[in-house]
């Protein structure tokens, strides 16, 4: 039995797209680092800013587990919703889980605004469960009229202290929002 051999331009194409696939792969792999690099980035930026300038929430980082970061923008005009991208950090290892956020709501809220989010963890298991399998909010009550502010919390609450820090977007918000946080498969 004598086997035939592919044309050459068979095996050049098959070359090809091997190649391709590899060179999609490594553009993959860059693409995503670089979106891991830019949240790292975003997070760092953040936690030194919100521990330089809150005693409070540098008292409580210092007593913290691990941290997240989100990067989030919301809008709305009576149904409010938005959402973001982030990172959780386990201080004593440093585990990342890279992580997306989303939120929805109904209440009386007008505009846009862009802010950051951070999360501090009290005990290691509050942080592993946030890390594993995301986290679901209860109800929540805000106003932000386009300053940059810090909300200011100076205990844990539920394992669990919060700090929004708002950009230069105007939003006025009294709303029942809903926010979910999920691994973002793509970056992890």
């Amino acid at each position: 039995m004598s086997m035939q051999r592919p044309p050459a331009r068979v095996i050049a194409t098959a070359i090809l797209w091997a190649a391709f696939g590899a060179a999609s792969a490594q553009d993959a792999d860059l693409e995503k680092e670089q979106r891991r690099l830019e949240i790292d980035t975003v997070a760092q930026t953040t936690i030194e800013s919100l521990l330089s300038r809150n005693q409070g929430a540098k008292g409580l980082y210092d007593r913290a587990a691990g941290y997240a970061v989100f990067s989030a923008t919301k809008a709305g005009f009576l149904i409010t919703g938005g959402g973001g991208r982030g990172v959780a950090i386990n201080k004593a290892t440093g585990e990342r889980a890279y992580m997306r956020m989303g939120t929805g709501g109904v209440g009386l809220g007008i505009g846009a605004q862009t802010y950051q989010l951070v999360i501090l963890f009290e005990t290691p298991a509050a942080l592993q469960q946030f890390m594993d399998g995301g986290w679901d909010s209860s109800a929540t009550a805000q106003a932000a009229a386009g300053q940059e502010g810090v909300a200011v919390t100076s205990s844990f609450i539920d394992g669990m202290a919060f700090y929004q820090i708002t950009d230069k977007g105007l939003m006025a918000v009294a709303d029942v929002a809903g926010t979910r946080f999920w691994i973002a498969d793509a970056l992890n």
